[in-house]
C-alpha cells in the first residue's frame, strides 16, 4: 500500500507545472566550479538567480514561450569571471589619459608626449599612465636605475607633463610640471619616498611612491562628471573582457558617492565590491559608525584598503635583503606598521575585512605580523578573511603563515608573466625561487589564491591572467615550458581563482562563484574550451557573451 501511494504522488508531482524561466542557457559546455556537479548542458534563470542546472532536457520543462533562450552550439561557459584585484576608476581614467603601457622605448613615450602637446593648449596638463622603463628597448641614459627628463622637457616646454609608472608607485614630470610644483635642486623627501636626482642634487624628473604627490597636488582634480564617465567607461570594459564582478582595490569617498549614484539610477551592470582608502582617517570612522555595506547585490562596501610597500619596478617594495641591482638599497614602508596595527584591530571591531598591498618579503612578513597580533586580540571573530593584495615575493618561512592564519593571497598572475624577465635583476635566482610569485606552494600549503590584473597596471583581461596562471610564461610565449614552472596552476585552480575562491575572498561564495541552484545568474561565454584547448591557444580565446543576472550585457560585435 505504501509502494502504491508513493507511485501516486511522484505521478502528481511530475504533473506540476515548472516554474517558468525568465532566461535559459541551452546546448553548452559548462563548467559549472560545483564539485557536485562539475558539468552541465544547460541552466535556467528566474528573477536574476539560477532556478536549474542540467541536461537540455532538464532544462526544457523551464522554457515558456515568454522564456529569453540563449542557445550556445556547443560554445564553453563559466561562472562570471570576478577580478579580485584592480582600480575601477582607473580602468575608466585610462580611457582619457595617455595609454602608455605598450611603449617599447624612452623615444616612442617622448613621441606620444608631443602627439598630445600638438592637440593641446598651453599651459594643459599631459597625463599618462603605463610606463615601464625596465621592457624599454633599447635603454636610454639611467639615474638610479630610471630614464631623465631631458627628452620629456624638450618636446613640451609650455605643458606640465606628470606620466605615472605602469605599477602606480612612481612618476615623471617634465621641467614645466617641476616648476609648477616648486622643485628645486636637492630637495629631499621623506622615508615614504624619494625625488631621484643626479649626483649635483638636480631632480632627473622621477618621483617614487609618496613624493609623486609633490606634483600629484598641482593636477586638476576630477569632477562628478569626469567619475560618472569613467565609472561607466570601465564597466563597459569589463563586460567586454567577461567581468560580472569586479573587486575595487581602494576608493574615496567621492568615487563611492558615484557608485551609489549608479546603483540607484540602475547603471551599475556589473557587481562591485569595493576597500575603503584606508589612507583616509575620517572616512574610516565614518563607514566604522554605519557599518559593512552588504544589502545591495551590485555594490559591497565591507573592507579597507592599506599601503606597506611599493612595488618592485619602482624598487620600493620592502625587502629583507639589498636590491641585487642597488646595493644599499632595500625599498621601503608606505605606512607605519603601528597604523597597520591599528586599523587591522578596529577593522575586527566593526566587520570590516583588511587588505594590505604588500610586495617585498619584509613588507609581507610585517603585515602577517600585524594581522597575527590583531587576531590574537578578537579570538571570537573565527573568520576574518584578511587579504594580502599582491604578496609577491615571500621568506620561505612565511608561506605557511598564510593558511596558519587565514590570509588570503590576492594575487595578480599577469604581473609575473609581465615582470619575471626584468624581476631577477632586483631579486637574484635564489629569491626567485624560493618565494616569488609562488602560487602552487602557496595553494599546497593550504592558502586561497585568488586572481586578477591590478588593472590600469596590466590590461584587465582575465584570459591573459589565466594563461600566465597555468604555462609561467609572457604574453609573447616565453620561454618554453615558462618561468619556474614548477609554480604553474592547473587549469581548475586557475578557473576557481577567478570564479569560487574569488567569491571567497569577498565573502561572497554563496552567492556566486559557482554554477548551481540559488546563485546568482551571471555567466561568461567564451569562444572556445580554456579547460582543454592547446596552452597556445589560449590567449586567442574570445569572449562571445556576458550575462549578469540572466540578462545578456555583453555580445561580441
Amino acid at each position: 500500500m505504501r509502494l502504491s501511494l508513493s507511485l501516486i504522488v511522484f505521478s502528481l508531482s511530475a504533473c506540476i507545472p515548472k516554474t517558468p524561466a525568465d532566461f535559459a542557457l541551452i546546448n553548452g559546455n559548462i563548467y559549472t566550479v560545483n564539485p557536485s556537479q562539475p558539468h552541465a548542458e544547460a541552466v535556467a534563470v528566474k528573477d536574476g538567480r539560477i532556478i536549474a542546472v542540467g541536461t537540455n532536457e532538464e532544462i526544457e520543462v523551464f522554457i515558456e514561450e515568454k522564456t529569453e533562450v540563449l542557445d550556445l552550439a556547443g560554445k564553453t561557459v563559466v561562472p562570471g569571471l570576478i577580478e579580485s584585484h584592480a582600480h575601477i576608476m582607473g580602468v575608466g581614467e585610462n580611457k582619457r589619459y595617455l595609454n602608455l603601457l605598450a611603449v617599447g622605448s624612452y623615444d616612442e613615450l617622448v613621441e606620444k608626449v608631443a602627439e598630445a602637446v600638438a592637440k593641446a593648449k598651453p599651459g594643459e596638463w599631459i597625463l599618462g599612465r603605463g610606463w615601464h622603463q625596465s621592457k624599454w628597448i633599447p635603454q636610454p641614459e639611467m639615474i638610479t636605475g630610471y630614464q631623465t627628463h631631458e627628452k620629456l622637457s624638450a618636446v613640451s616646454p609650455d605643458n606640465p607633463v606628470f606620466l605615472s609608472h605602469a605599477s602606480g608607485h612612481a612618476a615623471f614630470a617634465n621641467a614645466k610640471a617641476m616648476e609648477i610644483a616648486g622643485i628645486t635642486p636637492s630637495m629631499t623627501f621623506g622615508e615614504e619616498g624619494e625625488i631621484i636626482q643626479y649626483p649635483d642634487g638636480r631632480p632627473t624628473g622621477i618621483f617614487t611612491e609618496s613624493a609623486a604627490g609633490l606634483i600629484g597636488r598641482f593636477v586638476p582634480q576630477d569632477t562628478p562628471e569626469t567619475l560618472r564617465l569613467d565609472l561607466q567607461a570601465a564597466i563597459d570594459e569589463c563586460l567586454a573582457n567577461g567581468l560580472t564582478s569586479f573587486q575595487d582595490a581602494g576608493s574615496g569617498p567621492a568615487a563611492i558617492d558615484t557608485y551609489e549614484a549608479f546603483v540607484k539610477e540602475g547603471k551599475m551592470a556589473i557587481r562591485l565590491w569595493t576597500m575603503l582608502d584606508g589612507s583616509d582617517e575620517k572616512l574610516l570612522q565614518t563607514w566604522y559608525a554605519k557599518g559593512p555595506h552588504t544589502e545591495s547585490e551590485f555594490l559591497t562596501v565591507r573592507a579597507i584598503k592599506l599601503y606597506a610597500d611599493g612595488a618592485l619596478g619602482s624598487r620600493g617594495a620592502w625587502l629583507l635583503e639589498e636590491y641585487t641591482d642597488r646595493p644599499g638599497h632595500r625599498g621601503n614602508p608606505i605606512m607605519p606598521m603601528d597604523y597597520v596595527q591599528t586599523v587591522s584591530r578596529d577593522a575586527l571591531k566593526h566587520g570590516f575585512q583588511v587588505c594590505v598591498h604588500a610586495i617585498g618579503d619584509r613588507a609581507n612578513r610585517e603585515v602577517l605580523d600585524r594581522f597575527e597580533a590583531a587576531f590574537a586580540e578578537s579570538p571570537e571573530i573565527k573568520d576574518p578573511r584578511f587579504r594580502i593584495e599582491h604578496a609577491q615575493h615571500l621568506h620561505p618561512e612565511d608561506i605557511p603563515r598564510f593558511s596558519k592564519l587565514g590570509v588570503i593571497a590576492s594575487m595578480q598572475a599577469i604581473h609575473m608573466s609581465s615582470d619575471r624577465p626584468w624581476a631577477i635583476d632586483r631579486l637574484g635566482q635564489k629569491r626567485i625561487d624560493e618565494g616569488a610569485y609562488v602560487w602552487r606552494k602557496l595553494i599546497d600549503s593550504g592558502a586561497k589564491v585568488i586572481n586578477g590584473t591590478d588593472a590600469p597596471v596590466e590590461p584587465l583581461s582575465p584570459i591573459a591572467c589565466f594563461y600566465a596562471s597555468v604555462s609561467r610564461k609572457t604574453l609573447a610565449g616565453e620561454p618554453s615550458g615558462g618561468y619556474e614552472p614548477s609554480q604553474k596552476m592547473t587549469r581548475a585552480e586557475a578557473l576557481r581563482s577567478y570564479t569560487l575562491d574569488a567569491a571567497y575572498g569577498a565573502f561572497q561564495e554563496k552567492e556566486k562563484g559557482s554554477i548551481e541552484v540559488g546563485k546568482l545568474g551571471d555567466f561568461t561565454v567564451l569562444s572556445q574550451d580554456i579547460m582543454v584547448v592547446e596552452e597556445e591557444k589560449i590567449l586567442s580565446t574570445v569572449i562571445e557573451y556576458t550575462l549578469v543576472g540572466g540578462v545578456v550585457r555583453y555580445k561580441k560585435p
